[in-house]
C-alpha cells in the first residue's frame, strides 16, 4: 500500500538514524521509499528542510505529495527552503498533491511541535511492524496515512460544469440588447479564461502524477528481489 510516513524525533541526530533505518529497511525489501526528506521545525513555526530524498529523475520534491505536505506544515509563515533543494514554493502549497486529509495533516501539526525533527517519507508498505520496530527503538511517534488516489474524473466534471454555465451565458448574450449583451460578454470572457486555466492545469497534474507513478514501477520492480526474500523470511517466522 502506498502511503505516507512521518516519523517525529526529539532531535536531529535521532531523525537521522530514523532516516537511516529506513533506509536498510529498503534494502531488506520491507519498504520501498519513493521520496523524503528531514525536516526541523522552528519555533517561528517555519520548517527547514535538513536533507531531501527524491528517486525522481529531476532529484526534487516538488510537485510530489512530500512536497506539498511539508509545504502545508510550514502554514501561514510558510517554508525555510535551502539553496540546494531545488523546491519551487509553488508545488508546496497543494492539499490535493499531499493526497492525505485534513485530520491526518491536524495530527502531523500537533506532533511535530517547535524544535522536533520529522523524518517524511512517501513509501511502499505492506505491513507495519517492520517500521514501527525500528522507530520506536529510536525513541519515534510514527504517524502513517494511505495516499489517496488522483481524482481526475472529479476535475474534469467540474470543468465540465464550467463549460454549461458558458453555452448558457453565450444564449443569453445573444438574445441579449447591447447594453446587457456587453456585461455578458465580459462574463463569458472571465469564465472562457479560467476554464483553460483549470483545463491545463488539470492536463498538468495529470501527467505529472503519472510521470512519477511510471517512476515508482521501476522502484518497486527494482526492490522485488529484496521483497521476496523478506516474505520468504516472514513466512519463516514463529508466530
Amino acid at each position: 500500500m502506498e502511503r505516507m510516513l512521518v516519523v517525529v524525533f526529539d532531535n536531529e541526530k535521532k531523525a537521522y538514524e530514523g532516516r537511516s533505518a529506513l533506509t536498510q529497511l529498503q534494502k531488506e525489501g520491507s519498504i520501498t521509499i519513493f521520496a523524503g526528506a528531514v525536516v526541523a521545525k522552528h519555533a517561528d513555526g517555519t520548517v527547514d528542510f535538513k536533507r531531501i530524498d527524491d528517486f525522481e529523475p529531476t532529484g526534487t520534491l516538488g510537485g510530489t505529495a512530500v512536497g506539498s505536505l511539508i509545504g502545508l506544515l510550514g502554514g501561514p509563515v510558510g517554508v525555510a527552503i535551502g539553496g540546494a533543494s531545488g523546491l519551487a514554493l509553488g508545488a508546496l502549497y497543494d492539499v490535493e498533491t499531499a493526497r492525505v486529509g485534513s485530520d491526518f495533516l491536524e495530527d502531523v501539526s500537533k506532533t511535530l511541535t517547535p524544535n522536533k525533527v520529522a523524518v517524511v517519507a512517501e513509501v511502499e508498505e505492506e505491513w507495519t511492524t517492520p517500521v514501527d520496530a525500528r522507530m520506536e527503538q529510536l525513541g519515534g511517534t510514527v504517524l502513517r496515512r494511505a495516499l489517496w488516489q488522483v481524482e481526475e474524473q472529479t476535475r474534469r466534471e467540474e470543468i465540465a460544469a464550467m463549460k454549461a454555465d458558458l453555452a448558457q451565458l453565450k444564449s443569453e448574450a445573444a438574445k441579449a440588447h447591447a447594453d446587457r449583451k456587453a456585461k455578458l460578454e465580459k462574463k463569458i470572457y472571465e469564465l472562457a479564461a479560467k476554464i483553460d486555466a483549470q483545463d491545463k492545469k488539470a492536463t498538468e497534474r495529470l501527467n505529472a502524477f503519472e510521470a512519477r507513478q511510471k517512476t515508482k514501477k521501476a522502484l518497486l520492480k527494482k526492490n522485488a528481489t529484496a521483497a521476496g526474500r523478506a516474505l520468504k523470511e516472514l513466512a519463516q517466522t514463529p508466530v
